[in-house]
């Protein structure tokens, strides 16, 4: 099976005045179709880093980043910007909704950067609002929404494009613990259809949930085990 992302021997160096920090530290792992894992480790343990150079945010300062087997060192910046926006869904703790823009227009803004057609567009984000509960809510700009409600909007609008891998980043962080087994059955859902799910959190019982179970400490790989997903 090949892998949708692959790190092979990536580390991310920064410096700071005269010290150098290695934010990763010969990082090999490579993440298959369909599969969901949580990144999990303390603060400061390269979680952040790690999530930037999968998402294509930021470049490995050592080492190997293949995306659907392409090596991302051979893209440039606007490459990248594509083969982020076709292949890679985001999903934040914040949500980053645009508050001027109702559900389905927040549903819509990535296709505005893929030339996507705009019927087309408009009947793939209907079809996201309803599978994530939102078929009453499409007109309903995001300070009428509870958090769930929120964080639905940012699962249907990470999806509208069609990605091959979703980034969650501290996905469940705001929301109560209902509403965060809810949101994780929706990655459930999508995961079994086929979506690979990385989804970084601090929380114990959520990371658990996952296939896979990937531990950071101080830039390395602590373990790697399994989930009860």
């Amino acid at each position: 099976m090949e892998p949708v992302a692959e790190l092979q021997a990536v580390s991310r160096l920064y410096r700071m005045g005269d010290t150098e920090v290695r934010a990763l530290d010969e990082i090999s792992v490579a993440f298959n179709r369909g599969e969901f894992w949580s990144i999990m480790g303390s603060s400061g343990s390269g979680k952040s880093t790690l999530l930037n150079l999968l998402g294509c945010i930021d470049r490995p300062t050592s080492g190997t980043y293949l995306v659907g087997g392409r090596d991302t060192r051979d893209l440039d910046d606007d490459s990248l910007s594509e083969l982020r926006g076709a292949d890679i869904g985001f999903i934040f703790q914040s949500f980053n909704l645009i508050p001027q823009l109702n559900v389905l227009e927040n549903i819509m803004v990535p296709l505005f950067y893929q030339e996507k057609p705009s019927l087309d567009g408009e009947e793939s984000a209907r079809s996201l609002a309803e599978r994530v509960g939102l078929a009453d809510r499409m007109s309903h700009r995001p300070s009428e929404l509870s958090g769930g409600q929120q964080q639905r909007v940012a699962i249907a609008r990470s999806l509208v494009n069609d990605p091959n891998i979703l980034l969650a980043d501290e996905a469940t962080g705001n929301l109560d613990t209902h509403t965060s087994g809810e949101i994780l059955d929706l990655f459930r859902e999508f995961n079994e259809e086929g979506k690979t799910i990385l989804l970084v959190t601090h929380e114990e019982e959520i990371g658990c949930q996952a296939h896979h179970v990937l531990r950071l400490k101080d830039g390395k790989i602590d373990e790697i085990g399994q989930g009860v997903g």
